[in-house]
């Protein structure tokens, strides 16, 4: 598992009880049993990534608004999605949506090297200058139409989109390697979409495995809304 630096800003004590029963009652309890998960989901500081007057909120059990109609992931989804990845430390991962950061250091502490696109410039901004505050160094973000993927630097071990897409986006198919796994959900905007799991085994051939019912900001670009 890669450290997580001390910045100046953090202290790492700040909502440690809080955090800790996230970790008990929002995600052992709901079956997440990954240790790693469990262990990353508990050093990452999520109050850094939502606005400061919302900071004790952020280990409530429900997604946040970071403004722009975009919202930080509920701590269970984070986690089932993380989970269902089953990271390794040498995986390298395309995350879509990489918003104000929060998944993205997850992702970071649990595998090689994370590749973000977010399509907000001011929310892509704000991610960046959180996770330079957090000091994580194998991240690479850009600004782009996330459901184009980032091509030059596939193939991806590991794919997330943390937005609700009509389908899936072929693209990112394209782009995950023999033995990638991809979740991504998908649905209609107005009611709660399917957190899928996109599978590629060694010969190419794709399996797709349904997760949970979930609810997500549309994804939006060339092959989402």
């Amino acid at each position: 598992m890669t450290d997580l630096p001390q910045k100046t800003g953090w202290n790492p004590d700040d909502y440690r009880i809080a955090r800790r029963k996230m970790v008990e009652l929002q995600l052992k309890k709901r079956g997440i049993r990954d240790a790693r998960v469990l262990e990353t989901m508990f050093r990452v500081p999520r109050h850094l990534f939502v606005d400061e007057a919302m900071a004790a909120q952020s280990y409530s059990d429900s997604p946040l608004p970071i403004g722009h109609g975009q919202t930080i992931s509920q701590p269970y989804i984070v986690a089932l999605m993380v989970e269902a990845l089953n990271l390794k430390p040498s995986d390298k991962v395309l995350e879509i949506g990489s918003g104000s950061g929060y998944q993205t250091a997850i992702l970071a502490a649990l595998a090689g090297e994370v590749f973000g696109v977010e399509r907000l410039e001011a929310i892509y901004q704000r991610g960046r200058e959180n996770l330079q505050r957090l000091g994580s160094a194998n991240i690479h973000l850009k600004l782009d139409d996330g459901t184009l993927g980032w091509p030059e630097n596939s193939p991806y071990d590991a794919i997330v989109v943390a937005a609700g897409g009509p389908k899936v986006p072929q693209p990112l198919v394209d782009q995950l390697a023999p033995g990638g796994r991809l979740i991504v959900p998908v649905g209609p905007t107005e009611k709660s979409q399917q957190l899928t799991l996109v599978t590629k085994d060694p010969q190419g051939v794709i399996s797709r495995t349904p997760l949970a019912d979930c609810r997500f900001v549309a994804l939006v670009g060339h092959h989402g809304w």
